[in-house]
């Protein structure tokens, strides 16, 4: 099983498919007493760089990261991952930006990802790595919401890492750079959160094609039915981090189904910065045991219908909006009033005046024939 992102379109495509600044070298926390057990220096043995061909192609692959180098802690959830987790890590410790630490949550595997994640500390005996032992069974959603909600977890820049895939050297630099330039081009501080493209890869991480490119600018109307912000390419500023912190409570206490929708939710509920980087920051590697991964194709849209059907989808969207009603308070007055009026028109008992009511709230998908779906949707009572 990998810790994957939502899927990149949700059902009608549904979802797709991350503190101030903690020094290098602070030392491991110790063991708690709490259900999750932890792990002091807790990674790779030798691992498969960046494939050739791989890079943005036509721009350069550095970044230029804020001034002062801020530091980011990078949450990884992992479950059986043995067989991927070296690539991985050895991408992560082949950033440019070399300010940067490691906590990864494990949900109880039975492989060798544990003995991985402490051979990789080892190897960098001067840098933060530590492993948090979860119980099993919280899935990709419920492991890095419970990372998030850790009382351990330090302020700052948090960055969300799945156990397969394998980072482009600049990721972190390019989030850090284009989540400064977007607080400096909004004028007034806001929270803010970095996702980016994916470059799609088979098992042996041979690139196949880039992700969708996702054309209408990324929103709180569209963020109710769609996520666009892929999860394995988050990286949240200090004010979202913290905000998503605030939040987690009630995520994990309605069991929310994918984090990475949840972060797009709140980040632009409360009137927040989401970016969606046109560049690829990862090679998103699919295989057998992806939780979701990229639902495209002829059996994408067989799995998406069959979600729709059996009223998966509608569910997704019971459980965030329950989770949304706890924390509206974090929503700015726009986000609350849209939450609120989204909540009342589905349950309006005539189809077509909840399908007829989504424009006016705003509430969208990112393509005109996803649009056309929401509404067919709404007219069914699937919605």
């Amino acid at each position: 099983m990998t810790q994957s992102a939502a899927p990149a379109d949700p059902p009608p495509d549904p979802p797709p498919g991350t503190h101030p600044d903690a020094p290098n070298g602070t030392a491991p926390v110790a063991a708690h007493s709490r259900a999750d057990h932890r792990e002091g220096p807790a990674a790779p043995t030798s691992a498969p760089s960046v494939p050739q061909g791989a890079g943005r192609p036509g721009r350069s692959t550095s970044g230029a990261p804020p001034r002062g180098r801020p530091h980011v802690v990078i949450l990884m959830a992992t479950c059986n991952g043995a067989a991927f987790l070296p690539a991985q890590l050895a991408s992560i410790a082949a950033q440019n930006h070399p300010d940067w630490s490691l906590i990864a949550r494990d949900d109880g595997s039975t492989d060798a990802t544990p003995g991985i994640l402490a051979d990789f500390a080892r190897a960098h005996p001067g840098r933060d790595i530590r492993l948090i032992r979860g119980r099993g069974g919280a899935g990709s959603a419920g492991n890095f919401l419970s990372l998030l909600a850790d009382p351990d977890l330090p302020e700052g820049f948090v960055a969300f890492a799945d156990q397969d895939d394998v980072w482009l050297p600049d990721k972190i630099a390019r989030g850090l750079a284009l989540l400064a330039r977007a607080q400096v081009m909004a004028g007034a501080a806001r929270p803010a959160v970095y996702a980016s493209r994916t470059i799609l890869a088979d098992a042996a991480l041979r690139p196949q094609r880039l992700s969708t490119l996702h054309r209408r600018p990324p929103a709180f109307g569209n963020a109710l039915v769609q996520n666009v912000l892929g999860g394995n390419t988050i990286l949240l500023d200090p004010a979202a981090a913290a905000l998503m912190r605030a939040s987690c409570a009630a995520a994990l206490g309605r069991d929310v189904p994918f984090h990475d929708w949840w972060v797009y939710q709140v980040v632009t509920g409360a009137g927040g910065i989401a970016i969606n980087d046109a560049a690829p920051g990862l090679l998103y590697r699919q295989h057998g045991a992806n939780a979701l991964g990229a639902h495209r194709g002829l059996s994408g849209g067989r799995t998406r219908l069959g979600m729709i059907r059996n009223s998966l989808y509608s569910s997704w969207i019971d459980r965030n909006l329950a989770a949304l009603a706890q924390v509206r308070d974090l929503l700015d007055p726009a986000g609350r009033a849209r939450l609120e009026g989204f909540a009342a028109l589905r349950q309006e008992p005539r189809g077509i005046t909840r399908a007829r009511g989504l424009r006016p709230l705003g509430i969208h998908r990112q393509t005109r024939s996803g649009d056309l779906i929401l509404q067919g949707l709404a007219l069914a009572g699937k919605l």
